[in-house]
C-alpha cells in the first residue's frame, strides 16, 4: 500500500460478519431505543428539505451544552467532514501531531497542502516546542487515537500562535469522565474543535458531528459547501444527543468505560501483554511481537482488532483494541494468549 492508502485505512476495514469487533470504537451495535424512536418519528418529514429552524435548534442545543453561541457551532455530516473542510482555511504549512487519526493529514495532503509530521515517541506526550513556528495550522487529537493519551489542556493551548489555527479533534472526548482537558467550551478565535457523536451513540452509519469555533473561521470552512449538507435525521440525532438528558447518559457511559478499561488493562497485563498507559480513551494500544501475524491469527479465531502500521510515527509491533466488557475480553484474552503462544512456539522451532 502507498502512503496515502495507509492514511485512508480505518478500523471498519478490519471487521466482518461473525467477528467479535475490537477494531471499531463504536459503543454498541445500534443506537439506544429512545434515540431510535426520536429518529423514527422524523421519517415522515423526509419528503421535505431540512429546515433552517431545525438547524438553528440543533446549534442552540449544542451551544448551551458547551457554553457557546449558536453562531460558534457548525453541524457536520460526521466529524470526518470537518477534516475534509480544513484545506478551505488555506494553510501554507500544517503541522500534524503523530501518531494520530490519519484523516486530517490525508485531507490536507490530497489538497496539496504542505504537511509537517510532528512525531511523538513513547509515552507520546505533547511537546509544543517541537511544532515549527512557521506552521499556520496545527492538528492534534485529544484524547489521541491510537495511543489513548489525553493531553493536558494547558499543553494544547500552548500550541496557539498569532496567525495560526489550532484544530483539536475531540472525537472521543465524550468518553472521558467530566470531559477533562477539553477546550470545547473555550472561546478563542484561533481554535477549532471537532466533535463526533457516532462513537458513544452508535451512529456511525448516520454520520453526525459538529465543529466549534469563531464564526469567521466556520464561514471559511463552509465556503462552497453544498446546500442541505446535513440531513433531517442527522440534525435530529445531533439535537437529541446534545440535550441535557443525553449528556448525562454519556457521562454515565464514560464512567462505565473507565471501569471496563481499567479492568481490561489489569487482565491484559496479568497475561503478560504490554499495554500503553496512561490510557483515557475507549481503546487501548497494545504492543505485541509480530503484530501482523498475531492480528491475522485473531481474525482466524473470530476476533477483529485494529492494525496500527498505518499510523505515522508509531513503531512496528502494535495493535489497537476497543474497550469492551468482561465477557468479550475473556474471548479476546483466550485467543490472544493462544496466538502469542503459537508465535513463541514457531520461533523456538525455527
Amino acid at each position: 500500500m502507498d502512503a496515502l492508502s495507509l492514511l485512508r485505512h480505518h478500523g471498519d476495514a478490519e471487521t466482518g460478519d461473525g467477528l467479535i469487533d475490537f477494531a471499531v470504537n463504536v459503543q454498541g451495535s445500534s443506537p439506544p431505543r429512545w434515540l431510535q424512536k426520536r429518529l423514527a418519528a422524523k421519517l415522515t418529514d423526509l419528503g421535505a428539505y431540512p429546515t433552517t429552524a431545525a438547524d438553528r435548534l440543533a446549534r442552540e442545543t449544542i451551544a448551551r451544552r458547551h457554553g457557546r453561541d449558536p453562531e460558534e457551532v457548525l453541524l457536520l455530516s460526521g466529524g470526518a467532514e470537518g477534516f475534509a473542510m480544513l484545506p478551505r482555511l488555506r494553510p501554507a504549512l500544517a503541522a500534524v501531531i503523530n501518531p494520530s487519526f490519519t484523516e486530517p493529514e490525508l485531507a490536507l495532503r490530497e489538497a496539496d497542502v504542505a504537511v509537517h509530521q510532528v512525531m511523538l515517541s513513547a509515552p507520546y506526550l505533547l511537546d509544543p516546542s517541537r511544532v515549527p513556528e512557521a506552521a499556520d495550522m496545527v492538528v492534534i487529537g485529544n484524547p489521541t487515537n491510537p495511543t489513548s493519551v489525553l493531553h493536558d489542556r494547558a499543553d494544547i493551548l500552548a500550541l496557539r500562535r498569532p496567525g495560526r489555527i489550532l484544530v483539536v479533534d475531540e472525537a472521543f472526548m465524550d468518553a472521558v469522565p467530566a470531559e477533562e482537558h477539553s477546550v470545547a467550551g473555550d472561546r478563542f478565535d484561533d481554535v477549532l474543535v471537532l466533535r463526533s457523536l457516532t462513537k458513544t451513540w452508535a451512529l456511525a452509519g448516520l454520520r453526525c458531528g459538529y465543529a466549534l469555533g469563531d464564526p469567521d473561521v466556520l464561514a471559511r470552512l463552509t465556503h462552497g459547501r453544498a446546500h442541505w449538507p446535513v440531513g433531517t435525521l442527522q440534525i435530529e440525532a445531533i439535537t437529541a444527543c446534545s440535550e441535557p438528558a443525553a449528556v448525562e447518559i454519556s457521562r454515565n457511559a464514560a464512567a462505565s468505560i473507565a471501569v471496563d478499561r481499567d479492568a481490561m488493562i489489569t487482565r491484559l497485563r496479568e497475561a503478560g501483554i504490554d499495554v500503553h498507559t496512561p490510557a483515557r480513551a475507549p481503546f487501548l494500544l497494545v504492543k505485541i511481537p509480530s503484530a501482523d501475524t498475531v492480528r491475522r491469527q485473531l481474525r482466524a479465531d473470530g476476533i477483529a482488532v485494529r492494525r496500527c502500521d498505518t499510523f505515522p510515527g508509531l513503531p512496528p509491533g502494535h495493535i489497537r483494541v476497543a474497550v469492551r466488557g468482561p465477557e468479550q475480553v475473556d474471548v479476546l484474552l483466550t485467543a490472544l494468549t493462544r496466538a502469542l503462544e503459537s508465535h513463541r512456539g514457531s520461533r523456538r522451532t525455527s
